[in-house]
């Protein structure tokens, strides 16, 4: 367990007056964002000054001050509603460039996987892979689920062509299939979840399912998929697919490794996936020596941000995606969070979550075009400049990352609606517009 020593916290979390140099050395936060226009670099143009930045004054620069006075200004837009959160850091300094109500507690939806990434990433680290097996005895083969969200019929076909290849030089040409997706405890609902969101929103965790199949028994749906590709390969399975455990006598015949962990986060971040998201959640808490559920994964995140020195006044979380409705997160907390992962400390671990932020603009991510944002004459400007965590909800609208500013620093910025009666897309471009405003774009 890669948990960084407890630090002293004063309400927010604050960096080190001596990082360690050889985390400096390893402090390039490089992004990728194929963006038509200005394209963000990353905040590795500010990681090195950042990792040696003294005490700076509170007094706000030229182009700071325009953001602040802009921002008490547009934060006020009617498609915002009256409850909203939200700040705006200088990375390097962690000045304060604007807040309000920066410290009220609410609904972050999807920003909640900002804290499940950045625990997922300490805990089991960056490079920890995660392994389907297929084991055989007594004449079954058994499909282990690994938690791997990101399996698909191709690694089914792989496993199945390697056992089929061990049980045909073993004489055998039929099998019974079970799975054992023991892994994970049969699934619950969430403090904070209903059944209607099953399956469309996400399907129930469990420790195995092929090609991201949202439906009930993703387990049960994922055998099914490897005994046909079995009886493809001119086996002949007996009976129907069944649940159990691994015997004592069973031996391996066939493995599958994900790709790093680092590359799960990245793309469940762009995309804001819910079930990746709750299967970390659990491979979390099991990495830290406790059980798979709700309670304990979350319990492991607070520990995490805790030891990071993130304060948790207001803090509550119920899952790892954020489709709670019980979750309540200060815009001040998920800033901390964003600020933390662009540390250079840290960046050895955490690099990870800046990079899969999307970028504004980009197709195939949450801030492209096709979802309708930075599409705006106030928001266009800023195609291309931003990265940040999307969020949405019924009720709950949230947009958290960093811009370079007009000042040639970046900065880190928070903004969570709640309870707005205005349509989704309303306040989403607002949002894309306090994020261009923070980026000085918007003049």
């Amino acid at each position: 367990m890669h948990l960084p020593s407890t630090a002293r916290s004063n309400g927010r979390h604050r960096k080190a007056r001596t990082p360690n140099p050889a985390l400096r050395r390893v402090a390039v936060l490089a992004v990728t964002a194929p963006v038509t226009g200005a394209v963000l670099a990353g905040p590795s143009a500010f990681a090195a000054d950042k990792a040696t930045a003294k005490a700076q004054s509170t007094e706000l620069d030229a182009a700071e001050q325009k953001i602040a006075d802009n921002l008490n200004k547009r934060s006020q837009d009617t498609r915002l509603g009256s409850t909203l959160s939200g700040v705006v850091i200088d990375a390097k300094s962690d000045k304060v460039v604007w807040g309000h109500n920066a410290d009220t507690a609410l609904m972050p939806a999807s920003n909640t996987k900002l804290a499940t990434s950045t625990a997922a990433l300490t805990v089991l680290g960056p490079d920890h892979r995660l392994t389907t097996k297929v084991v055989y005895g007594d004449g079954t083969f058994t499909l282990v689920g690994g938690g791997d969200r990101t399996l698909t019929t191709d690694d089914l076909d792989t496993l199945a062509k390697t056992a089929v290849a061990g049980l045909k030089n073993a004489g055998l040409t039929s099998v019974k299939v079970r799975i054992d997706d023991s892994l994970f405890p049969e699934p619950t609902l969430a403090n904070g979840w209903n059944t209607g969101y099953y399956p469309d929103s996400i399907a129930p965790v469990r420790a195995l399912v092929v090609d991201s199949h949202n439906v009930e028994d993703t387990s049960l749906d994922a055998g099914g998929v490897f005994a046909k590709l079995l009886t493809e390969r001119g086996i002949t399975v007996n009976g129907e697919v069944t649940r159990g455990v691994v015997g004592k006598g069973d031996v391996p015949v066939a493995t599958h490794t994900s790709d790093k962990l680092s590359t799960i986060v990245k793309e469940m971040l762009k995309v804001s996936d819910n079930d990746v998201a709750e299967s970390l959640l659990r491979l979390t808490a099991l990495g830290a020596g406790r059980s798979a559920t709700f309670e304990d994964g979350t319990a492991v995140v607070r520990d995490v941000l805790t030891r990071y020195g993130i304060s948790l006044d207001k803090f509550e979380m119920y899952d790892g995606s954020g489709l709670s409705r019980a979750t309540r997160i200060p815009a001040q907390t998920i800033a901390d969070i964003v600020d933390l992962a662009a540390d250079p400390r840290h960046a050895q671990t955490l690099k990870y979550i800046i990079d899969g932020l999307p970028v504004s603009g980009e197709a195939g991510a949450t801030l492209g075009p096709e979802w309708g944002r930075f599409d705006t004459a106030d928001s266009s400007c800023a195609v291309g400049k931003v990265k940040a965590k999307t969020g949405t909800l019924t009720g709950a609208i949230a947009l958290s990352g960093l811009t370079k500013a007009q000042d040639g620093q970046w900065k880190v910025f928070s903004f969570i609606e709640n309870d707005s009666t205005a349509g989704p897309s309303d306040i989403k471009d607002a949002l894309d517009g306090l994020a261009a405003t923070v980026n000085g774009c918007w003049a």
